[in-house]
């Protein structure tokens, strides 16, 4: 994974998770200070209408990230951190679909339904990577990870 890559993973993280709990305290959590309010706090749809931009970057990092670093450590049987990345895998599906299903959904109960699936997986996915970047790399190793062993690997 090339530096660009890993801080494009980073960065969409970031701003899809960010923009993903501040909405989740405007919607679940804030008291609308006007009872007929339509929302709980005035820049709720701001923040769920940028969650929804920055959401397909991440899946496009994702698949930035896909043949080299994920397909590319699983054939190579690469394992540290395998654990954490495989299960950031197995989050991620669940959290795309349920994501996408919020916006499509008319019935309260499929809805409801997809609001905890997708409540669940996003913050499973948040700590999950957080605990993927700040597990050991390597035994005996601290520095970056360098991908190009598994390039290289391939090639040969």
């Amino acid at each position: 994974m090339t530096r660009g890559e890993a801080w494009f993973s980073h960065g969409t993280t970031a701003l899809v998770g960010g923009t993903g709990v501040i909405y989740g305290w405007m919607r679940y959590l804030a008291e609308p200070t006007d009872e007929f309010a339509l929302v709980n706090h005035p820049r709720q749809p701001d923040l769920q209408g940028l969650h929804i931009l920055f959401a397909p970057w991440l899946v496009f990092a994702v698949a930035l990230l896909w043949r080299n670093h994920i397909w590319g450590r699983v054939r190579s049987g690469f394992r540290p951190r395998r654990k954490g990345g495989l299960s950031l895998l197995a989050i991620f599906f669940p959290m795309v679909a349920s994501g996408y299903l919020l916006q499509t959904t008319a019935d309260q109960a499929w809805l409801r339904a997809w609001v905890v699936v997708h409540v669940a997986t996003s913050c499973l996915w948040i700590l999950t990577y957080v605990a993927h970047q700040l597990s050991p790399r390597s035994r005996g190793s601290t520095g970056p990870s360098n991908d190009s062993t598994v390039s290289s690997s391939r090639r040969a």
